[in-house]
């Protein structure tokens, strides 16, 4: 039997899991970077801190992906078993269900009527799957594929600020991982842009103030309990 590939909704998915586990731990990591150091002045706290949080929310991140796309598939095969009823027991208004569908779309009862009868005589199961809920028949979200997706994504986001971290010292650490933060929310904020085909230049801007509150709110929190 021939393996099927992935439908676009199927690399949306990994891809959408991709661009909120990157957010995600650029300002999860970055947060904790300038709560910590505001509140202690120890280097090695911040360093174990940005860590521990690194590893923690990505696995984090990942389990809860998992969780969430395992519930959309596990519905999906539900639907898929209650109308594979339905066509057994009320194939009539199934049909109807499917004439209707394209008769909405502006095509005439007539040829809506034999649209429908030669899909369900084709592809009976797939067609009512379409035409009700949009689910292509063998294409479930992977829940696996949603959580590997969010675990490296988080991790590679997280590693731009805590790699400043590492990597810059003096009185230029914290300057450089503010530029390391917008640099990477503007290039998240890029590629949700072009996956979605929405505005870029805001989605780069909205992407950017957001990492600046971030960083600016978890500072402040930081020195009041400091």
């Amino acid at each position: 039997m021939k393996k099927q590939g992935m439908t676009i909704d199927e690399k949306l998915n990994s891809v959408r899991a991709g661009v909120l586990g990157s957010n995600d731990g650029i300002l999860t990591v970055v947060g904790v970077l300038f709560s910590v150091s505001a509140a202690s002045g120890s280097h090695f706290a911040l360093l174990i801190a940005c860590l521990a949080n690194l590893i923690s929310g990505a696995f984090s991140m990942a389990s809860g992906e998992y969780a969430s796309v395992s519930a959309q598939s596990d519905s999906e095969k539900v639907v898929v078993a209650q109308e594979k009823r339905l066509l057994k027991k009320n194939f009539n208004k199934e049909k109807e269900v499917v004439k209707d569908f394209y008769i909405e779309k502006g095509i005439s009862p007539e040829t809506s009527s034999k649209i429908a009868n030669e899909l369900l005589e084709l592809r009976p199961l797939e067609t009512v799957l379409a035409v009700k809920y949009d689910i292509t028949l063998g294409h479930y979200m992977n829940p696996w594929q949603a959580a590997w997706s969010s675990l490296f994504s988080f991790t590679i986001g997280g590693l731009f600020p805590f790699a400043t971290l590492l990597l810059v010292k003096g009185i230029w650490q914290f300057p450089a991982t503010i530029l390391a933060t917008v640099l990477a929310m503007a290039l998240t904020g890029m590629i949700s842009a072009k996956l979605s085909d929405g505005l870029l230049i805001k989605a780069i801007i909205r992407n950017i103030i957001i990492g600046l509150i971030t960083i600016f709110f978890h500072y402040f929190i930081g020195r009041i309990f400091g």
